[in-house]
């Protein structure tokens, strides 16, 4: 009973807090900042990008990478400031970073849900379908009219932004080239998108995807990234490269900072 509680209570902490991740000051790096009204969400949204050094002295169409949690109180400061490191030490390729500053965090990036503790911990949550149909019908055209972009895509989240990656892997993959995804919940609605990823992975595109995600000592968490794991290595998908950091050392609040350089540099150079 005391576990129960344990991993209930880890789960109220990961929905009414804004990113673990962002509690260090991180320098605020240049960059530009827009508004873009969604009909999808039905809202206006504050969207972050970052742009490399070399951004405006080239002619050069570059990827990009989007990310939820992307205000400038949240993790794009952070983020953003990892990839112009890679960028500078020749680590990772240039590439353009669009954060999307959060409103109501628990709508956007939680899916559905049948689990009644699930409702309770928020007035509104399950938007995270309309949360991606604002990136993919409203945001990703806006980006490309503003900045040069090739057409891969990239996206990074941790906790309940990683649940939404994960779930935009299973449920969308087409939407982007890679994901990553650092300590999702995925015992959201009864652990539902690993009780259903070899159905989805049967559905999987054929064209190539690449997958980083990584679990910490959270009980509630890595039981089920380890149960991802196994189910990727059963299945053996073809056109899925993927890799699973196990990071039994690290906590929830802590993994997103000690693997993210990791991340980024095994998931973009996969990237051909």
């Amino acid at each position: 009973m005391k576990n129960i509680y344990c991993i209930l209570w880890t789960g109220i902490l990961w929905l009414t807090s804004c990113s673990n991740a962002s509690q260090p000051n991180d320098p605020i790096p240049q960059h530009e900042t827009f508004t873009i009204t969604s009909n999808q969400v039905g809202e206006d949204r504050i969207i972050n990008v970052w742009t490399p050094e070399n951004y405006t002295t080239s002619s050069d169409s570059l990827p990009v990478m989007y990310m939820a949690d992307g205000g400038i109180k949240e993790d794009f400061p952070h983020i953003a400031n990892t990839l112009a490191k890679l960028i500078r030490e020749k680590k990772i390729k240039p590439l353009i970073l669009v954060g999307i500053e959060n409103t109501q965090r628990r709508r956007d990036l939680t899916g559905f849900t049948e689990v009644e503790k699930d409702k309770e911990i928020a007035p509104v949550v399950g938007g995270s379908e309309k949360f991606r149909a604002f990136i993919n019908d409203e945001l990703f055209p806006e980006i490309n009219k503003r900045y040069r972009t090739t057409n891969e895509k990239s996206i990074i989240g941790e906790s309940a932004s990683g649940l939404f990656v994960m779930e935009t892997f299973f449920l969308t993959p087409e939407m982007f080239d890679n994901y990553i995804a650092f300590d999702p919940s995925l015992w959201w609605n009864n652990h539902y998108l690993v009780r259903t990823a070899k159905e989805h992975l049967a559905k999987f595109p054929a064209n190539e995807k690449r997958l980083w995600f990584a679990g910490s000592n959270a009980e509630d968490i890595f039981p089920y990234t380890k149960e991802l794991a196994n189910t990727f290595k059963t299945e053996n998908s073809a056109n899925l490269k993927w890799n699973y950091s196990d990071e039994p050392k690290e906590k929830h609040n802590t993994i997103f900072r000690v693997t993210k350089e990791k991340a980024i540099i095994w998931t973009l150079n996969e990237a051909k």
